[in-house]
């Protein structure tokens, strides 16, 4: 998900596990897990929600747990949100751990997780006609928190996420991972690109049981541009940026791009979609110099092509949320990885993906190469028109304070760039 606009707290337009998103935008929580630094100031909860934390922590969790007291149970808020809250439980100090239970674990209540925004073509609906409506969100974002909870425990028990300690239905117990997340200077580093490679060849590498058509990429599109077609901007400075972005024609050119992916090969796998430096946490006190990165918020995550995922995170590259003033992003178009750093991204990935790969001689190893090369490139310009109709839907729908319009203007710049640069 993209947490990276506001310290951690998002607004998602959906749940993405081979569902198509509604006309409304779902809020749904994110896997953001918490570096050591939000922890200097702790805060208390309220004593209903100490006590239900404890009764969790006691029923789900085994060990020294079973024999806390409530008077012992530590307890802080780390982040409140209005989609999620998350808690860190601990045990004392002074009580040893007897096998293998965790000292501390994450606590993460749903909070108002159906909560949904009103349709952004309308403000009103006739009588009779809502209720229906909400019933369908409603049933919707029940259904999408079931499809997460259980991708969540598959990623858990393949070790390919944070441990899952407990589900119940106001939430869940986590395993707390000492970590932060990366800054986006460091994709570019080979060791970091790396794993990241091997993480992203071993999560497209999972069979998953969710819907395996892939639909999620154009069929969330088409459900955005939709939207953004009946936007409207009352403030001048917005309503001329928007103007600007509409004067591309946006329905021909994702016509275009459609046909231009169509006619491109590439494998549809079940996909993160949102692999960007927010979502990939440097876990701290690590032994292997290998194996110390985790891919986290996998709320976009679903089946589909494999060119898409990777070129999303090679334009990651270029984005630095990290920023004080507005528009509260920064791009540098330069960051764009070159040729030599995608091919050694890709053959990493290949090394895992491919289990015959390192048998191929020279020359077919390069093929492949080139030809996922091309592939990656292409579907590249897919995330730009994703995430440009996605921040336009943003600039109209959210309260968080970031340059949507802005950050929408771009990507559709970088779109043109880039089809410029392919011959397009």
């Amino acid at each position: 998900m993209k947490t990276k606009f506001i310290n951690g707290v998002s607004s998602s337009p959906s749940m993405s596990l081979g569902l198509l998103v509604t006309e409304n935008a779902l809020h749904v929580q994110p896997e953001v897990q918490i570096e050591c630094k939000e922890l200097i100031r702790p805060e208390q909860p309220d004593p209903d929600t100490r006590r239900k934390a404890f009764s969790w922590c006691r029923e789900f969790l085994h060990g020294a747990w079973k024999r806390l007291t409530e008077d012992n149970f530590q307890i802080t808020i780390i982040r409140g949100g209005l989609s999620n809250k998350l808690f860190l439980c601990s045990l004392p100090d002074c009580m040893d751990t007897v096998g293998d239970e965790p000292r501390s674990i994450l606590l993460r209540l749903y909070g108002a997780i159906l909560q949904v925004n009103p349709p952004i073509n309308t403000m009103s609906c006739n009588k009779g006609e809502c209720g229906q409506s909400n019933k369908d969100n409603n049933f919707q974002g029940t259904e999408a928190m079931v499809l997460e909870s259980v991708m969540f425990a598959i990623l858990a028990e393949r070790e390919l996420g944070p441990k899952l300690y407990g589900l119940f239905p106001q939430g869940r117990l986590e395993e707390y991972v000492p970590s932060r997340k990366l800054e986006t200077c460091e994709l570019s580093s080979p060791s970091i690109s790396a794993e990241v490679a091997e993480k992203m060849a071993k999560f497209h590498g999972m069979r998953m049981p969710f819907n395996k058509e892939p639909k999620w990429l154009f069929g969330t599109m088409e459900k955005y541009l939709s939207q953004v077609m009946k936007l409207n901007f009352t403030r001048e400075s917005q309503l001329r940026l928007h103007n600007r972005l509409l004067s591309y024609d946006l329905p021909r050119e994702m016509d275009s791009l459609r046909a231009l992916l169509t006619s491109t090969p590439s494998p549809v796998v079940f996909c993160h979609n949102d692999c960007q430096e927010g979502n990939i946490l440097l876990l701290s006190g690590c032994q292997s110099s290998h194996q110390k990165l985790m891919l986290i918020d996998f709320e976009y995550s679903s089946y589909n092509y494999r060119g898409f995922d990777i070129g999303n995170h090679f334009c990651e590259w270029m984005y630095d949320y990290n920023c004080e003033e507005f528009p509260f992003f920064k791009v540098n178009t330069q960051a764009y990885p070159t040729k030599a750093q995608q091919m050694f991204f890709i053959e990493n990935y290949l090394r895992e993906f491919e289990p015959d790969f390192d048998h191929l001689d020279e020359e077919n190893q390069m093929r492949l190469k080139e030809e996922m090369f091309v592939e990656v490139n292409r579907f590249s310009l897919a995330s730009h028109f994703f995430w440009g109709l996605w921040s336009l839907i943003q600039a109209r729908l959210s309260t968080i304070k970031f340059g949507y319009l802005e950050y929408a203007e771009a990507r559709f710049e970088a779109y043109f760039a880039q089809k410029r640069l392919l011959g397009l």
